[in-house]
C-alpha cells in the first residue's frame, strides 16, 4: 500500500492542477467576453448619443432652447 500512496498522490495532484488550469482558462475566456461586450456597449452608447444630438440639431431643439432662454431673461429684466 505504501507503494500506491505516492502514485495516487501524484495522480491527484495532476488532476487538481488540470482542473485549476481549466477553470483559469474558462474564467479568462469569460472575462474577455465580458470586456468585449462592455466595449461594444460603450461604442453603441456613444453612437446613440451622437445620433440624438444630430436629431436635436436637425429638429431645431437647440435653437428653441436658446430662444426660450433669451425670452426668459428679457422678460424678467
Amino acid at each position: 500500500m505504501s507503494e500506491k500512496d505516492p502514485k495516487s498522490s501524484q495522480d491527484l495532484t495532476v488532476v487538481v492542477q488540470t482542473l485549476l488550469q481549466q477553470m483559469q482558462d474558462k474564467f479568462q475566456t469569460m472575462s474577455d467576453q465580458i470586456i468585449g461586450r462592455i466595449d461594444e456597449m460603450s461604442t453603441r452608447i456613444d453612437d446613440l448619443e451622437k445620433n440624438i444630438s444630430d436629431l436635436m440639431t436637425q429638429a431645431g431643439v437647440e435653437e428653441l432652447e436658446e430662444e426660450i432662454k433669451n425670452s426668459e431673461t428679457s422678460g424678467t429684466a
